[in-house]
């Protein structure tokens, strides 16, 4: 009869599975926002992680799990900022970082989650969700605003927060056009002035 023996394999900590989740969803980011959902192949993907594809998908089962994964990243780390912050901080945070190679990746990944929900079905119902949450967390901070007063009163919260969005889109937009950005942040203060009460 033969003996097995088994060897002790050390095993790998969450917080290091942790840390190489982070590792490859940084380098997919920014070959999503160079290529595009479609030209980020699977080896481009390998190239940039420096993995091969059975490492990446050991921690994603496909390209498409990466993509949202990617961008329910950044849409968590925003909707933290808006309600620490408010989404006009989100704006200033995005102007200041705009030539970063993390706020570039993070418009490419912004402009691509916007191109799939026009043309994915599938991907736009999974994307929901997380969209609500932001959307959520925007009118939350609102209406905290408003409850200390220092919010206008005279329109609906609903209203400021579309306003906000549409503002934050035309932003993305500007940013992803790579059109000079000049000194946008008298732009951003007036944004801001107008969901202010007057005094405030």
């Amino acid at each position: 009869m033969l003996a097995w023996h088994h060897r002790v394999v050390p095993r790998v900590s969450q917080d290091q599975l942790d840390a190489r989740r982070q590792e490859i969803l940084g380098a997919a980011r920014a070959c999503f926002a160079r290529h595009g959902y479609e030209g980020a192949t699977v080896r481009r993907l390998e190239e940039a992680t420096g993995l091969s594809r059975g490492a990446i998908f050991h921690h994603f089962r496909d390209k498409d799990s990466l993509f949202l994964a990617v961008a329910e990243d950044d849409a968590a780390a925003m909707v933290a900022t808006v309600a620490r912050n408010g989404l006009v901080q989100v704006m200033r945070d995005l102007l200041a970082g705009a030539t970063s190679p993390d706020t570039t990746g993070w418009l490419g990944s912004q402009l691509e989650v916007s191109r799939r929900l026009r043309t994915d079905p599938a991907f736009a119902r999974r994307w929901a969700e997380r969209s609500a949450s932001l959307a959520e967390a925007t009118r939350e901070r609102l209406a905290r605003q408003r409850d200390a007063g220092v919010l206008r009163d005279d329109v609906p919260i609903e209203t400021l927060a579309r306003f906000l969005e549409l503002a934050y889109d035309g932003l993305v937009l500007q940013l992803a056009m790579a059109r000079p950005a000049g000194d946008l942040g008298p732009v951003l203060d007036l944004v801001e002035e107008a969901v202010r009460r007057p005094g405030h």
